[in-house]
């Protein structure tokens, strides 16, 4: 009797403890459940938070672009011009002309502002050309010879049959002259004799060539 007594017992612990196993393993499946769905939801949230961060580096770029057209407007007179659209004729035409009356007004510090604004805003208009010549005159003036010989060169460069060609390339024997660096200074001049023999800058380079011998 003791002896079935003690089976019973043993049998009744081992069921009890395989219960209680089976328990302990059901609750550590659950809370490995809880703890995927606790990284799901992280996971998700960080991907969300990405998504606005991204978002907003995007607006603030946007932004801070406006901000820089908005302010190269700001430092333009406004008596002498003012922006009312983008890359249309009318704009284009009024920009440039604006320009053109602060030179006329000696008033270089708006015409560059206005030519720079120009070459930003309308990189293929056909007055391009123009505005290169301009800006190469306003800093050659202002004594940015860097500056100027950097516009001139682009226009000889990239618009070779324009009409300002032959006054650019007298304009850069100018800049080397002004460097002294008188042989690069006769190259230019030289080369605006050969090849613009008929165009009235030719005559202003021959008396500088005489003058230099």
């Amino acid at each position: 009797m003791r002896f079935a007594t003690v089976i019973f017992a043993a049998l009744t612990f081992q069921s009890f403890s395989q219960d209680f196993e089976s328990t302990e393993t059901d609750i550590l499946f659950l809370k490995i459940q809880e703890l995927e769905q606790e990284i799901a939801e992280l996971r998700n949230d960080l991907e969300k938070q990405a998504y606005l961060v991204e978002k907003l580096l995007n607006e603030l770029e946007s932004i801070e672009v406006e901000s820089a057209n908005e302010q190269a407007l700001e430092v333009v007179d406004e008596n002498i011009f003012r922006f009312e659209g983008i890359n249309d004729s009318q704009s284009i035409d009024e920009v440039y002309n604006s320009a053109i009356g602060a030179l006329e007004n000696d008033d270089l510090e708006n015409a560059k502002k206005l030519l720079d604004y120009f070459l930003i805003n309308f990189p293929d208009a056909e007055r391009i050309p123009l505005v290169l010549f301009w800006l190469g005159e306003i800093s050659f003036i202002n004594g940015e010879i860097d500056d100027s010989y950097i516009y001139f060169l682009e226009l000889v460069s990239n618009h070779e049959d324009h009409w300002r060609v032959p006054q650019s390339y007298k304009r850069l024997g100018d800049i080397y002259l002004t460097k002294n660096d008188i042989d690069n200074a006769k190259a230019k001049y030289n080369f605006v004799l050969k090849n613009y023999p008929n165009n009235s800058v030719s005559s202003i380079v021959l008396q500088i060539l005489e003058n230099m011998e």
